[in-house]
């Protein structure tokens, strides 16, 4: 029988990374990118390393890719949102709130309405990516 966690990544794998290729990321489950111009839109699940919920971390870096402070180039194409300073990222979740209690929860609800609640907040990610001018 597969954990919550397994289920929660196979519905996300079968209903969102679907509709995250519809509109041009690539990469890997659970890290995207898609390029935008001079830019590289990152997402990224990041997960409660306790179990049973999770946020979408997401940010813009140049398409030159990102140095990192010890001096490292990262290719745009192997970036994750994790790469970028916490400050140039934006946490998507269902609500408002510091506490894990504000994430997506799959340890209190089906998976399939947790995936469903996800595919609704894109369009916040979206707004966020186009209001994002320079990086």
């Amino acid at each position: 029988m597969a954990t919550p966690r397994e289920s929660m990544d196979a519905e996300l794998k079968a209903a969102v990374v679907p509709a995250l290729r519809l509109v041009g990321f690539k990469g890997s489950y659970p890290h995207f990118r898609r390029l935008s111009g001079p830019y590289v839109d990152l997402l990224t699940f990041q997960f409660d390393k306790w179990g049973g919920g999770f946020v979408l971390e997401i940010t813009r870096a140049s398409a030159a890719g990102f140095t990192t402070h010890w001096g490292m180039l990262i290719p745009a194409s192997k970036l994750t949102a994790l790469d970028l300073h916490p400050d140039s990222r934006r946490r998507i979740q269902p609500r408002e709130g510091s506490d894990t209690e504000a994430w997506f929860r799959y340890d209190n609800r089906p998976v399939a309405d947790v995936s469903k609640q996800v595919l609704d907040v894109l369009p916040d990610a979206e707004a966020w990516w186009a209001s994002r001018v320079e990086v």
